[in-house]
Parts: C-alpha cells; structure tokens; sequence
C-alpha cells in the first residue's frame, strides 16, 4: 500500500479518528476501529500503555476511575484483570491487526526508550510499518525513536507549539497543532521545517481557555473544521470521523 504519512492527499486532511472512534462506539476498542472504517477514516488514534505483566495495551488514562469508577492505574494491574474491567480493550497487537488497512496513530503513554523500542518492534513484526505513524512526546523519545527506526513516521506531540523546528531536529515528520494554538505563524513554522501538520480538535483542558473552542477533547463543530480546513492541514483528529466524510456537522 502507499505510505499514508509520507505521501500526499489529493482530496484534503487526513481523517483520523481519535481514540479508534470515540463518537462512534466505545472508545479504543475494535467496535470503534469498525465504525471509524465504516464511516470513511483514513486513519484510527489510539493510545497505548504498559500493564503489570508487560502487555502493551490501548487505554488512554492512566487510571481507570473515568472509565469505569476504578481508582487503579493501568501500570499496577495484569491483562486478565484490564480485561475482565474493560471487555473491549485491544492490546497493540490486536490493534494493529483490526485497523488494517488504515492507518494507525500510536499516541505513546510510555515516557522511556525501552517501552518506545517494543512499539516499534510490535509495528515491524505486524508489517504495519508503512500504517503506522508513531505519537511521540519529548525531543529525547522522538531522538531515540528515529535512531531505531529510519522508516516508521514520527509525530512530535509536544506541549511547546512553537517548537516545530527543534523537533524536525532529532527526526519528526510531523508535528501536531491544537486547534485553539493553530495561528499562521505556527504553520508556517511547521511547513518551513519540512514536517506536515496534524490538528487535533477541542482543547486539553477540563476548564476551556479564551482562545480555545468550548469544546472537549475530539469534539467540533462545523465552524470549527471551516477555520481548520482554511489553513489546509494534512490531517485532523476527532471523534466523530463523519463530520468530515459525510458532512454530518449537528
């Protein structure tokens, strides 16, 4: 297949839904992974972390008090147990193999070389390599993560959104914008370090800022995507894949 991070597309923004599909079904589950296929997705998100017993998994908190009013972290519990709280939990494995043939963004939880070095592994051993974009979030991962692998893509998920050039540095390929941090001299700053540009939707506060939408993580409305789709990004994530293939914006 053509490598969808490091080709082109000739109809718009990439379509990625976030957490497989939130707005779809239940969220980083293969339910998710369906809709998301269904409902015309370039591309699934979803997050991945590290169990007790050495399981990476797709879960996107930390803990598990949201998703089910348990107060236990991911990291101190076994698969048998994530399973039995959360039925429709993917591991990677599993993850990689439902999302063929789109595309799949590894938002990585994992703040260490080793656990970045076994997604890559899992990629590679899946074939998924040209699938797979690789959701990094410091310059010292991004580093380690491209001298490991010259051919998974890399996007820089970084809490600085001026730092496009320090990140296409130690090997980014891409470089995500919030929604409300998008301004012309950010894009211009991504395009001119030769990365593509990802915007992620809503804002990543519980409490909303003046400059971001009123809106939760992965959620938008219709005014939103036409000031997005302005400044032409190569991709975008939300929820609800729909709002973009099909027009569905409430």
């Amino acid at each position: 297949m053509v490598d969808l991070w490091k080709g082109s597309s000739c109809r718009g923004p990439l379509v990625i839904a976030h957490r497989g599909g939130a707005a779809l079904a239940a969220e980083n589950t293969i339910a998710a992974l369906e809709a998301a296929t269904a409902a015309g997705a370039d591309a699934i998100e979803t997050d991945v972390r590290l169990t007790r017993d050495g399981i990476l998994v797709c879960v996107h908190d930390a803990d598990l008090m949201r998703l089910c009013n348990d107060p236990r972290a991911i990291a101190d519990l076994e698969l048998p147990t994530l399973r039995r709280l959360l039925p429709g939990m993917m591991t990677l494995r599993e993850a990689l193999v439902a999302s063929n043939p789109l595309g799949i963004l590894l938002d990585v939880k994992l703040n260490d070389e080793c656990g970045v070095a076994r997604i890559i592994d899992q990629i590679q051993q899946a074939d998924a390599g040209r699938r797979a974009i690789i959701g990094l979030r410091s310059l010292i991962l991004i580093s380690a993560a491209r001298a490991r692998t010259a051919d998974i893509a890399i996007l820089a998920f970084l809490d600085d959104p001026d730092a496009a050039t320090a990140a296409r540095a130690v090997g980014a390929d891409w470089f995500r914008l919030w929604q409300g941090s998008v301004s012309a001299k950010r894009v211009d700053a991504v395009r001119k370090a030769g990365m593509r540009l990802a915007v992620m939707v809503g804002q990543p506060r519980v409490a909303p800022l003046p400059d971001y939408p009123p809106f939760p993580v992965g959620v938008v409305d219709s005014d939103g995507l036409a000031k997005i789709a302005a400044i032409a990004p190569d991709a975008i994530l939300l929820d609800d894949p729909r709002l973009m293939t099909q027009g569905a914006v409430s």
